[in-house]
């Protein structure tokens, strides 16, 4: 593929063209839903980018959790275009996700959590700002997720889309928590009576 032209003009009137040149609605669900996909491509990216900003992160770590995320980047730009094509307009060589790709999801949180220790707590985002960043993804993950399940009720997508999303939620959770463990960094702790009720502020003057 070649792109010469950023801009062309032809969504200006609030439609824009799917992958077999139909022309659809920019508020159609089809749309929310792999524009979804490529926020939380995005943010993947930007995780990637704060992974490398932590010195105190072992390489083995870093290096594995950054292979993992370029490839799930890579998947999740396969769903974008996957998304983007109705069922009855899928080409013979297309590649799109499928059980393989929820597998290796699976396997990638079972290594990470031989390292984790029991939650027995709800944890909350920060700590680092990767482990931010990843519950972040974990959120965004979860509405595409949501958004793909009220798009599979009006229309054909592919199967695997949904139960991919699913676990891949399940996997920016789990490398939220191996990211702390593995700079030695305490989680952060939901505490019930946590909250602004219980704040003491100085008298007012």
């Amino acid at each position: 593929m070649r792109i010469t032209r950023v801009y062309t003009k032809t969504g200006d009137k609030g439609t824009t063209s799917l992958a077999d040149g139909s022309r659809v609605s920019k508020t159609d669900m089809r749309l929310e839903t792999y524009g979804t996909v490529d926020e939380l491509n995005a943010l993947v990216g930007l995780c990637r980018a704060s992974l490398g900003e932590m010195p105190k992160l072992p390489a083995s770590t870093r290096n594995s959790l950054d292979e993992w995320l370029e490839r799930i980047q890579n998947d999740l730009f396969n769903l974008g275009g996957d998304l983007a094509t109705p069922i009855a307009s899928r080409w013979e060589s297309m590649v799109v996700v499928g059980e393989p790709e929820t597998t290796h999801l699976e396997q990638m949180i079972d290594l990470m959590q031989r390292d984790l220790p029991p939650l027995s707590e709800f944890v909350l985002p920060g700590g680092t700002r990767l482990n931010a960043e990843l519950h972040q993804a974990r959120t965004v993950c979860r509405r595409a997720e949501r958004i793909a399940v009220q798009l599979q009720d009006q229309a054909e997508i592919n199967p695997q889309a949904v139960p991919f999303l699913n676990r891949l939620s399940d996997f920016f959770f789990v490398a939220s928590r191996w990211i702390q463990f593995a700079v030695g960094a305490p989680e952060t702790t939901w505490k019930k009576s946590g909250g602004l009720r219980d704040l003491k502020l100085p008298p007012s003057t």
